[in-house]
């Protein structure tokens, strides 16, 4: 299951989602607004994205780490919209017949994800709000963005 949404993630039910009979480990990664950061107090998160893009992104992701682990399943959803702090901004579960593979994947895809996919944060805090995180400095090489962009339909 890959997706993007504007409700709240219901992890138990994204847990079935990677359950398998051969899945002896099931490894979840779940990013929360914290209520703190960089000495300002914060208040909430709004996300942003390119969803046909940031979809695509996300289940590319989900088969290069299918390749590079013998994995059973692969969940990844990520919420857009406003995220108050204490709720859960995205959500990466992995399924395998061992846990060694399944943390690896799930950490190597919560970092590619945060990397490439184009989904942008706002943090709002008291006294102001400011786009952070790497999707905001500068873009990747010119020929990776205009192959990826030529997919879904955009000059550049």
């Amino acid at each position: 299951m890959i997706a993007l949404t504007d409700a709240p993630i219901d992890l138990a039910r994204l847990v079935r989602t990677v359950r398998a009979p051969g899945a002896g480990a099931v490894v979840t990664f779940l990013g929360t607004t914290r209520n703190e950061n960089a000495g300002r107090r914060v208040t909430r998160l709004e996300y942003e994205a390119f969803r046909r893009m940031a979809v695509h992104e996300m289940r590319d992701l989900a088969d290069d780490a299918r390749r590079r682990w013998r994995l059973q399943r692969v969940t990844m959803v990520h919420r857009i919209g406003v995220v108050p702090v204490g709720d859960a901004s995205v959500a990466i579960l992995v399924s395998a017949g061992h846990r060694a593979p399944a943390f690896a994947a799930c950490r190597w895809l919560i970092d590619r994800l945060k990397e490439i996919v184009p989904i942008w944060k706002k943090e709002h805090f008291h006294g102001g709000e400011v786009w952070i995180g790497p999707q905001r400095g500068s873009p990747p090489a010119p020929r990776r963005v205009a192959r990826r962009s030529r997919r879904y339909g955009l000059r550049l």
